[in-house]
């Protein structure tokens, strides 16, 4: 088969798509002959290489995929050759004190399939049968690709972690990204009032659509100081910061008394400096959150697959120029998700 791999961590040049031995899948395992693959920020901070991820070399990265089953390990009994299927990448051992209560996301032995092992971005790709979605008739490749990791990720965010109820004020930094738009359909979903951010007009009005009541150009005004005046100085009942670094502490100025702040994610780097005194004086609450467990992630799907919730899909190309697609996201170039398909479905 062919697969999108890298051998040595760096820039987009240590991308290629060639040549790489066809997966066999284990007695729980299904063989998927993948349709499109979608990226995410992890797929860039894969390539360059991240701390204490050691990955046996070809790597092929691609924590989000699509497909038809081919074939079933011998323990498989949920899929059969021709199902349509689609990729939940977080893996977790099903026996420690976290997965036995449904917390899959927190297991102690968790990873990403695409981050720490082999990924989907491949003609074919061998799954464990736990991280794999029923995908229904009428919903379309693209779409099945590009949604589970990002939509499931908010879901659990805002829905399980963030607790928003109907009438709350939600802010959503970064919404022209993957987790971004999901969470401001969430977000809406969920009757929140719901602020959002972007760097230009264009990617503004598409946050308009997704459901945004009041939105923000970052680049042309300081957010938190736009946030206080549309709120009457209150500040906003919960915060949803992928960004990092270069938000954190403009996040904790949004917040209204007792406001929360929802991170899942750090794409500007993982060590802002933070006012402690802001966060004890006001009451603060800073909650972590990962991807998701399996509920969190049916449900969350559920609502793509109806149509309910859309991932916004800014372009899609062949495996052949994944290069192109990281530099889609490096650059920051359109708004939602990058698909990527095999050269061969082209």
């Amino acid at each position: 088969m062919k697969a999108v791999q890298f051998t040595d961590h760096g820039g987009r040049d240590v991308i290629e798509y060639g040549e790489f031995p066809d997966p066999e899948p284990d007695r729980d395992e299904v063989l998927v002959d993948v349709k499109a693959g979608a990226l995410n920020h992890l797929d860039v901070w894969t390539r360059r290489g991240l701390p204490g991820i050691d990955l046996d070399m070809p790597h092929v990265p691609g924590s989000d995929g699509a497909g038809e089953v081919v074939a079933v390990g011998e323990d498989v009994t949920r899929f059969e050759p021709g199902d349509r299927v689609a990729l939940s990448a977080g893996v977790s051992c099903g026996e420690c004190e976290y997965c036995r209560h449904g917390e899959h996301s927190m297991c102690v032995d968790f990873h990403l399939i695409g981050e720490h092992v082999r990924g989907v971005h491949s003609e074919l790709a061998a799954v464990p049968v736990d991280n794999l979605l029923e995908v229904p008739e009428g919903v379309d490749w693209e779409t099945a690709a590009a949604a589970p990791l990002v939509f499931q990720t908010a879901w659990r965010m805002l829905v399980s972690r963030g607790d928003v109820t109907p009438g709350e004020d939600v802010l959503v930094l970064g919404a022209s990204g993957g987790v971004g738009h999901a969470a401001v359909q969430i977000a809406d979903h969920a009757g929140a009032t719901v602020y959002a951010t972007g760097s230009s007009e264009e990617k503004l009005e598409h946050a308009r659509e997704l459901g945004a009541d009041h939105v923000i150009d970052y680049e042309s005004e300081d957010f938190a100081d736009r946030v206080r005046e549309l709120t009457g100085k209150r500040g906003v009942d919960v915060v949803v910061d992928h960004v990092g670094a270069a938000t954190w502490q403009d996040s904790l100025k949004s917040l209204a008394k007792g406001g929360r702040l929802l991170t899942c994610g750090a794409t500007t780097g993982p060590n802002p400096e933070t006012d402690i005194n802001r966060i004890f004086w006001n009451q603060l609450q800073v909650v972590g959150s990962t991807m998701a467990s399996h509920g969190e992630a049916d449900d969350a799907l559920e609502l793509v697959w109806d149509g309910t919730f859309e991932p916004a899909i800014r372009e899609v190309l062949p495996m052949s120029e994944t290069a192109r697609a990281h530099e889609l996201l490096e650059e920051r170039e359109g708004f939602g998700k990058v698909v990527v398909k095999p050269d061969s479905e082209l």
